[in-house]
Formats: structure tokens, sequence, C-alpha cells
């Protein structure tokens, strides 16, 4: 998916070797049949006609009905064809992460993070999320905190601008980089489905639409590095930290 996936386990047990494969193997799965980055896999031979949908593995078609409902929650500002291209990674990348999550509470595991390409899922905690500086790079531009938590980043640090508007076909350039943090219970799949359009809204629309979905909060980098955000963005901000937290960065 052209990206790194971490995972982290705060309470192994005699299981979790064995679902580490099962994850991996998980993940190169989906990469096989969904990765744009790859000719062979379903989601390119679709794009090209050289397979029909029918024909396609059977979750390819539960995919992209859950990006025509995203599109549909967030008044279009999300598309599985961005510029005119098959590329459901928008949803994608979210649900891979929170398939390996989906495994990992199947072995036992309670206390734990997954982290891919600027998603995080944990669970149990407490653990601290770091959000990566859009601008400056090796540097963080905040750090939120909580248990059980999906944060994911959409932005331009790792790959540019890339994140294209529906409805200009052009690469949206109003923020530098859009966090939203799902309350505990939040899927990641949904919230990066959901971070990569607010991100296309530009920062005014974002954080309006942000602020009236329940149970998430936002936080936008402007291109200059000013920092915007929702109203209860600060619940997220940890205090003075005891000793055992954990961290991860998206």
């Amino acid at each position: 998916m052209g990206t790194v996936f971490s995972i982290a386990v705060r309470d192994p047990g005699p299981g979790t070797a064995a679902v580490l494969d099962r994850i991996a193997e998980r993940l190169h799965r989906i990469d096989a049949v969904f990765s744009t980055y790859r000719p062979e896999s379903d989601i390119s031979r679709l794009d090209r006609g050289e397979l029909a949908l029918d024909d396609c593995d059977p979750e390819v078609p539960t995919v992209l009905a859950a990006c025509r409902d995203v599109a549909a929650e967030t008044g279009g500002w999300f598309t599985e064809r961005p510029g005119g291209r098959l590329d459901p990674s928008g949803w994608v990348k979210g649900w891979a992460v929170e398939e390996a999550a989906a495994l990992l509470r199947s072995s036992g595991a309670r206390q734990y993070c997954v982290s891919g390409g600027g998603d995080v899922q944990t669970s149990g905690g407490p653990w601290r999320v770091g959000v990566a500086d859009p601008g400056r790079p090796g540097l963080l531009a905040a750090v939120l905190a909580g248990r059980d938590l999906a944060v994911a980043t959409s932005g331009t640090a790792e790959r540019g601008a890339h994140i294209i508007d529906p409805h200009t076909d052009r690469p949206a350039t109003g923020l530098a980089s859009l966090t939203l943090v799902g309350a505990p219970g939040t899927g990641i799949a949904r919230t990066d489905a959901w971070a990569t359009a607010a991100f296309a809204m530009g920062p005014d629309r974002a954080l309006a639409w942000a602020a009236r979905q329940p149970g998430i909060e936002a936080l936008a980098v402007l291109p200059d590095g000013t920092k915007r955000w929702t109203p209860g963005l600060p619940g997220h901000l940890p205090a003075i930290g005891p000793a055992d937290w954990q961290s991860a960065v998206c």
C-alpha cells in the first residue's frame, strides 16, 4: 500500500507470535487485491477494464460500497475514483489497520497499538499518539492522548499534494495536514476515510464538518504552520503524563 505498518502489543500471550504471522498474511492479501502500486492487483485490473467486478475478489464490491457510503456521509467530498482513477486507498488503509487490530483482539490481546501510514488504532492504554508536523520533518505538530483511540491523519508530509478535491479533480491545497480523533469504539477505517474527505474540504469547511460529527475531534495544520482545532480537541491533549504512557506516531 506504499506505506509502513507497525504493531505494539503490551500484553503478549502464548498466541501472539502466531497472530502476528496471520496479520502479516492478511495485510499482504489486502495489498495484493487493492494496491494501486501493483499492476496485477484486482483494483488495477478492474480500473483498466481487464477484470469485471463480479470476477474480482469478493471483498472488492464490499470496499467499493463502503466508499460510496463515506461519499454520502461527507456530501460528496470522498470518492473511490480521485482524479478519475479507481483508487479506494482512502478506505482501504484504515480498514487494513482495523483488520489487524481485530485479529489481535481475537487472540486475547487488550493492550495494543496498530499504526499504518498515518492511521493509528489503539486498545487499552493509556497511549500517546504523536502527530507528525507536515512542515518540519522529524518533529511533531501535537501529541494526543487517551485510551481506545482511532487517530487518522491525511496530509502532504509523505506524498506531497496527493489528495484530490473530487469537485475540481485537482489536488487540495488548503491544508498541510488534518488529523481526526475518534472516540472509543470508533473504527479507524471510517475515521481515516473521513479524514481524507475533510482534508479535501479545506480548513473552514473541514473543521465545521468535524465539529458536527458525534465523537470526532479535529486538528488542522495550515500550509503556513498555523494550527486550528475543534472545541473538544483539548480533551485529547495530555496533562503531565504517567510513567506508563506508550507512544505511536501518525
